[in-house]
């Protein structure tokens, strides 16, 4: 038995568990089109099962923002979801859900998104991903060179700007105007829902967040390569989809 069936096999005999994961890299492929990011089939009835069972919350904590990452994901309750890097929590999580910004905070927003809209405008290749609470570059279909200096730009730019959060992650910049981050994202989510133990499995180096606050008996996944503080890795999200397979049944059983 390989050191992470077991982990598989002590989290599925838990009370209660939270299995908590990234959404693209990790349960969809990524594409050049992130419209059209879908869950890999296996990965999406597994998640559905896991959510079934007694005692387990399954929750998707994604950059995407909340409606966005629905619409591609394809779940709904008892599937929850946390969207923006924890900027939007889904039904059912906090108490209202939803995001909320004050008036200074939906000014600075506005600002940001003229800023940002000039920079990109004419620019092959970059895109903008318009959030409740902020704007996210995307230059993953861009030429490098342009790639880099619109990142440049931006980490230089509106990045510096007071209030603004900045979060990186592969070929993108996220600008929010209320800090968050996905790991405390999922410390809010232990707080309401009381796990017994978190799986957490993500790919990108914004999930860094969530693996650096993982406590013992917790599970931490990377998918990919590149560093990481997760306890365990594998490939891709065929690895997932498999994992989350046998979870179900051992849980299950």
């Amino acid at each position: 038995m390989t050191e992470l069936q077991a982990e598989l096999e002590r989290l599925a005999g838990l009370e209660t568990l939270l299995v908590a994961l990234d959404f693209d890299g990790v349960l969809a492929p990524i594409v050049l089109v992130p419209s059209e990011a879908r869950p890999l089939p296996a990965a999406a009835a597994a998640i559905r099962e896991l959510a079934g069972l007694p005692g387990t919350s399954v929750v998707l904590v994604s950059g995407r923002g909340l409606a966005d990452l629905a619409a591609v994901s394809g779940f709904a309750t008892p599937v929850r979801m946390v969207g923006s890097h924890g900027g939007e929590f889904g039904e059912g999580l906090v108490e209202g859900g939803g995001s909320l910004l004050d008036d200074d905070q939906a000014a600075l927003k506005d600002a940001m998104t003229e800023a940002l809209e000039k920079l990109v405008a004419g620019e092959p290749g970059a895109e903008l991903e318009h959030k409740p609470a902020g704007v996210a570059v995307h230059v993953r279909n861009a030429p490098q060179e342009v790639g880099e200096r619109l990142l440049a730009a931006v980490r230089t730019g509106v990045g510096t700007w007071d209030g603004v959060d900045s979060t990186e992650g592969k070929a993108v910049i996220d600008l929010a105007v209320l800090k968050v981050s996905k790991g405390a994202a999922v410390d809010l989510l232990r707080e309401r829902l009381h796990p017994d133990a978190v799986l957490f499995v993500g790919d990108d180096v914004t999930d860094e967040t969530v693996f650096t606050r993982l406590r013992p008996g917790d599970v931490g996944i990377k998918v990919g390569e590149g560093d990481t503080a997760a306890a365990h890795r594998v490939d891709g999200p065929e690895d997932v989809a498999a994992l989350l397979t046998e979870l179900a049944r051992l849980r299950r059983r």
